[in-house]
């Protein structure tokens, strides 16, 4: 295990699901073959779960509203993975927000939204509870007129997926970032995982922007959540991606920026999103977890929670 720990670290960026993905692996000699299984690892999860494709398994799951639909064994883990979200965040994070981001304009690749002339109005979600899941059977019924959207949970959920699918494969430590959100796996390289938290996902080569703070990760993952990235105006109202499922709206403006850490890159993404959305009363939120957390007002001004490093 030492001699894997002392090895030089070898990396690869790309771009997906219009995001930067970073993956990082101990073992230089294995990066080949685990690009191509993080690859793989992105196409399987984006054909049975985006909301962009007309062909992939959620698109039929929308189409069959009402009605029980068999879905493949990725579609039903990723789901599961979104309600029980939904149910350790009270309902701040959601599935069920599809609807809503659909009304933003939010309904394709955000370099080509629509941005509509009718200003978004008040409009809450039909609530995680109405989705009705059968793993073991394969199948699930969304009521009519629901549309789901795993964005809140899937990419980081397929980053902890990948990671863990690389150390196996490679039998070295792996990291895998996706937008921002960071699994890491195996045994992690001299002093852990470096990794920067910013308001905005950048290239890691670059100087940090100000603001921005660096830790050190050797498992789990670690997730940001933010208002400052996928912005778009709709009917003259600027609007980001964050939900609020009370309202069917854009969180309100309160953090700009939390970052958390937890045992996995799905629940860390789980707090970090519902922690925007949740605004102020995140922070007794967050205390009664115990997850160390970091949190940038509005304002730029930065708490921690948890035991986030200094």
């Amino acid at each position: 295990m030492t001699a894997v720990r002392e090895r030089a670290v070898a990396t690869a960026d790309w771009t997906a699901w219009t995001c930067r993905v970073r993956l990082a692996v101990t073992d230089p000699a294995a990066l080949a073959p685990a690009t191509a299984l993080v690859r793989a690892e992105l196409d399987a999860v984006d054909l049975a779960c985006s909301r962009f494709r007309p062909d992939s398994e959620l698109a039929a799951v929308d189409a069959a509203a009402g009605r029980w639909t068999t879905v493949g064994p990725l579609l039903a883990q990723a789901l599961a993975v979104a309600l029980r979200a939904a149910r350790l965040t009270g309902g701040a994070v959601d599935p069920t927000v599809g609807g809503a981001m659909v009304a933003l304009g939010y309904d394709r690749d955000l370099d080509a939204v629509d941005p509509g002339s009718v200003p978004p109005v008040l409009a809450p979600v039909a609530g995680w509870q109405t989705v009705e899941l059968d793993v073991d059977a394969g199948r699930v019924r969304v009521p009519y007129g629901v549309r789901l959207d795993l964005g809140a949970t899937a990419k980081a959920w397929t980053a902890d997926r990948a990671a863990a699918a690389v150390a196996r494969a490679a039998g070295a430590g792996a990291l895998v970032s996706i937008g921002g959100d960071v699994a890491v796996a195996g045994p992690a390289p001299v002093g852990g995982w470096r990794v920067r938290v910013e308001d905005v996902a950048g290239d890691p080569t670059d100087p940090g922007s100000p603001g921005s703070a660096v830790v050190s990760l050797t498992d789990g993952g670690l997730a940001t959540s933010g208002t400052r990235a996928r912005r778009w105006l709709h009917g003259g109202v600027e609007v980001h991606h964050l939900l609020d499922p009370r309202t069917g709206l854009p969180a309100a403006p309160f953090w700009r920026t939390v970052g958390v850490a937890a045992d996995s890159c799905a629940g860390a993404n789980a707090a970090s999103t519902a922690a925007v959305v949740l605004g102020q009363a995140a922070v007794p939120w967050l205390g009664r977890l115990g997850l160390p957390a970091r949190l940038v007002s509005e304002h730029g001004d930065v708490l921690t929670t948890g035991g986030w490093p200094a």
